[in-house]
């Protein structure tokens, strides 16, 4: 599967566009729309030079296929479309959950599934940041709607 366009503007709304580097909420070197390396592989560094948001466009079309190749790989029932953009957005923002994703393939119920979206990888630095935590909601509300 590819993510929908539904998808990508929920992964572009909470990255936001940065033409300069910065570092996130975990303190890795970041630019664009939330890229923390370049196709290639090549980390970000705040050495970089700022980029147009065209480039950071360019980035995130670059890499995006990695989160949904993940995506595809880990899971092993059939996804509505709107399921896998849920799991490519939050893919993309932390890496990927080995957890979420048994839960969902040994398809425990809709609470379960939930209460993990929403409860899990909503800090940074040992706090609870209010982004990730309507990050979270965004994604388990995609995560079971029609």
């Amino acid at each position: 599967m590819k993510t929908s366009q539904k998808g990508i503007h929920l992964i572009l709304s909470f990255e936001g566009f940065s033409s300069k580097p910065y570092l996130d909420s975990a303190g890795i070197p970041t630019i664009g729309y939330g890229n923390t390396y370049y196709p290639g592989g090549k980390k970000v560094t705040m050495k970089d030079p700022a980029i147009s948001r065209e480039r950071g466009a360019e980035l995130f079309s670059s890499v995006l296929p990695t989160y949904e190749k993940i995506v595809n790989s880990k899971m092993k029932v059939a996804l509505t479309q709107n399921q896998f953009d849920a799991l490519v957005s939050h893919t993309y923002n932390t890496g990927g959950s080995d957890t979420l994703f048994s839960l969902i393939n040994k398809k425990a119920n809709s609470e379960t599934i939930r209460d993990w979206f929403t409860s899990r990888y909503i800090t940074a630095g040992g706090k609870v940041l209010n982004g990730l935590v309507r990050r979270r909601k965004a994604e388990a509300d995609l995560f079971f709607s029609q």
